[in-house]
């Protein structure tokens, strides 16, 4: 018997509730009907996925087999959604995933745009990190991207959009943000430092020394920017993103850290692409972003 979707929702929900009837409630169907789908699944794999019949304690092939069912179950269901959003538009649908810290940037003006030529497509946006950018834009998830890259895509179009300089982002009543002199690396390891994906990419030995003794990493830019924003927690990320909090959050550069970040347009271009597509990348890939950007941060300053 092959595995089915099916399957793995229940196996899931089970492994989450550690429940047969708690699982069933949820999936609406029996608790005897959940333990047959799981016997199923353990009969096909010649292994237990559960310690005991209690079910609240995973074998290690149950610990993968949840890992890896719940990544393809967010698959699925993303795939499912898509299916369904693009059926229910009368005109089309385009999928854009970005990084948060530019998505104000880019998108307000961009859309404006697009609308009053494309006025029945429908725009979806996702905010995510760029390694989910890129990620998306390889499975097909999303067909335009707005991401920090290393290096080329295959059958992905790929243009730079603007940089901005790496510095501190700290709270605007931080004594870093207060000091006449300009911060160094060496005065940012005197404070709580709080690490983000895109510390990985500068290079400066100091810099990676501060980084190595760090402990905490934030993976969301809004959970980052909160944290920075209590005054007790500094980090380095690129200029734009203060513009996400720029009331409470303020920019700084630092001494010897001269790398910046390159942002680039991403484009999903296949034979079946459809040109209001095209259309939305060509605005994006045409517009002065760099002048925005700048004009943005000295608004900010």
């Amino acid at each position: 018997m092959a595995i089915k979707i099916e399957m793995l929702r229940s196996f899931i929900v089970v492994a989450q509730t550690g429940s047969l009837a708690e699982a069933g409630t949820r999936l609406g169907r029996t608790p005897s009907a959940i333990s047959m789908t799981l016997k199923q699944l353990e009969a096909h794999l010649g292994q237990r996925l559960f310690e005991s019949d209690r079910k609240n304690r995973l074998t290690p092939l149950g610990g993968y087999v949840l890992e890896q069912a719940q990544n393809e179950l967010r698959q699925f269901d993303s795939t499912i959604r898509a299916i369904e959003t693009f059926a229910s538009t009368s005109k089309g649908l385009i999928r854009i995933a970005t990084v948060p810290s530019v998505a104000g940037l880019i998108f307000p003006s961009a859309i404006e745009q697009f609308v009053e030529t494309h006025p029945g497509v429908t725009v979806e946006l996702r905010d995510m990190d760029s390694t989910s950018v890129l990620n998306a834009l390889s499975r097909g998830q999303v067909e335009i991207g707005i991401a920090t890259s290393t290096g080329a895509l295959p059958n992905i179009r790929q243009q730079n959009l603007f940089s901005d300089a790496f510095g501190l982002v700290c709270a605007k009543t931080h004594l870093l943000a207060r000091q006449p002199a300009v911060p160094t690396i060496a005065d940012l390891k005197r404070f709580q430092f709080v690490r983000n994906e895109l510390c990985a990419r500068i290079q400066e030995p100091s810099f990676q020394e501060l980084l190595s003794k760090t402990r905490l990493f934030a993976h969301n830019t809004l959970s980052l920017i909160s944290m920075v924003r209590s005054q007790n927690w500094v980090t380095v990320l690129p200029s734009s993103v203060v513009h996400i909090d720029p009331n409470l959050v303020t920019f700084r550069e630092i001494q010897g850290l001269s790398q910046r970040r390159q942002v680039d347009l991403f484009f999903r271009e296949t034979g079946l692409t459809r040109e209001f597509v095209r259309d939305f990348a060509e605005i994006l890939a045409n517009t002065n972003w760099q002048q925005r950007r700048d004009e943005m941060v000295r608004g900010m300053g």
